[in-house]
């Protein structure tokens, strides 16, 4: 899903007073939900990809060899990188935890909404590859979790 059909979605709210709205595409899911008289991040929508058919080959920078068995937690969008809901929060996830398909594992603020990731995978995590704070790309491995 590009971010201009993010844009026209938010739009749809705006103009029909909408206080949610829920999308899913082919493979990708999306729910937006207006915050009322609370932060944004209190509030925060949940976007996670839905189940792909075929996973995509690594990027260059790929995890050591010794990590082959290890399966990553990747955006799915482009924005910034929190581990917390705000500063001075616990992680939501760290290494040596374990996590199920709905835990939430971080949040990305993208378009000034705050979208919870969940892991959509059972296991523990192994790594972390994504610093606090740090700009992140679509497809960009966030954790790396043993099944």
């Amino acid at each position: 899903m590009s971010l201009d059909r993010i844009r026209e979605l938010l739009q749809l709210m705006k103009e029909h007073d909408l206080a949610e709205l829920e999308l899913s595409e082919k493979d990708f899911s999306v729910k937006l939900k207006k915050a009322i008289g609370q932060s944004m991040l209190m509030a925060a929508p949940a976007v996670h990809p839905l189940p792909a058919a075929a996973p995509a080959p690594p990027p260059a920078s790929s995890p050591a060899a010794g990590d082959a068995a290890l399966i990553p937690i990747k955006s799915p969008i482009v924005g910034t990188f929190y581990r917390a809901s705000a500063p001075d929060a616990q992680p939501f996830v760290s290494v040596g935890q374990k996590v199920t398909k709905e835990t939430v594992v971080c949040i990305i603020e993208a378009m000034k909404i705050m979208n919870e990731i969940k892991s959509g995978v059972d296991g523990v995590i192994e790594k972390i590859m994504v610093e606090n704070g740090e700009p992140v790309e679509y497809g960009q491995p966030l954790f790396l979790v043993r099944p």
